[in-house]
């Protein structure tokens, strides 16, 4: 069951952060949902050829969630899973972002956020200048609306009538500094996108069918299409839900423990 694979995503996570001693937690598991809808359902993806010129690409804005990435890139056979166990070490491929010179299976870097629905235009449009009909999807964050790049994009997109581009706002409400709306109000989202003539759907995006049924429909858009996903950040572990103290952060043994157990538990049933 997806529902399943996101729960995984959500250990894996925290056991890389265990690694690295420092990470995303509540990133991740605001998105794992989508993350596990993408890649097992959606995404029309040949991990034994990386760069096959036919593949869908996925552009993650939010590049500090690539450690709930990894590990699904890993199932799939692109990259040896014990790569993962170096995650951040010295010499390691896997970094906080994800560096698409180092990564198999990932389309775009991050680190600089704000970039990626810009590149995702360019490659929305060189499908079409190729002739080729894969699809291009960008997640990013709602804080990440704050940078005007992205309203650059929005527009351009809008401009060229782009149908095979996708866009998902994982809109968690929070950042490291607090509420986004108290940091940059960027509401109403939808209404935003749909005067750059975009076509927009808002979610649940914790609910599995909403997110398929999302994913399904945005493929027949003859706009660009923009997913809104209403989200909690840290979903899925209790004490992290709904807080911007995990949006970077290091388990101690006790939390830790509390946290596994609640996710084993789903996992379990």
């Amino acid at each position: 069951m997806l529902e399943k694979k996101a729960d995984w995503i959500r250990l894996e996570t925290i056991r890389l952060v265990e690694i690295a001693k420092s990470g995303h937690y509540s990133s991740v598991f605001s998105c794992a949902e989508m993350f596990a809808a993408l890649y097992y359902h959606t995404l029309r993806l040949k991990p034994a050829d990386p760069r096959w010129p036919d593949r869908d690409r996925f552009l993650l804005g939010k590049g500090h969630a690539a450690i709930g990435q990894y590990p699904i890139l890993a199932e799939l056979g692109y990259f040896p899973e014990d790569w993962l166990d170096t995650y951040t070490r010295l010499g390691s491929p896997l970094g906080d972002h994800p560096d698409m010179n180092k990564v198999p299976g990932c389309d775009f870097s991050s680190g600089s956020i704000g970039h990626n629905l810009s590149v995702g235009v360019g490659m929305a449009l060189a499908a079409r200048l190729q002739q080729r009909d894969f699809l291009t999807w960008v997640m990013i964050g709602d804080g990440e609306l704050a940078e005007g790049q992205v309203w650059e994009a929005a527009m351009a997109a809008g401009h060229y009538g782009l149908s095979n581009l996708i866009g998902i706002v994982d809109a968690n409400g929070m950042g490291l500094d607090g509420n986004t709306e108290d940091v940059m109000n960027i509401e109403p989202i939808a209404a935003k996108f749909e005067s750059f003539g975009w076509s927009t759907n808002e979610i649940d995006g914790h609910d599995m069918q909403a997110v398929l049924a999302a994913f399904d429909r945005a493929q027949q858009s003859d706009r660009p299409h923009m997913i809104v996903a209403r989200t909690k950040k840290g979903k899925g572990v209790g004490f992290m839900e709904t807080t911007p103290y995990w949006h970077l952060g290091f388990l101690g043994p006790a939390d830790k423990a509390v946290a596994v157990a609640e996710i084993q538990e789903r996992l379990d049933a």
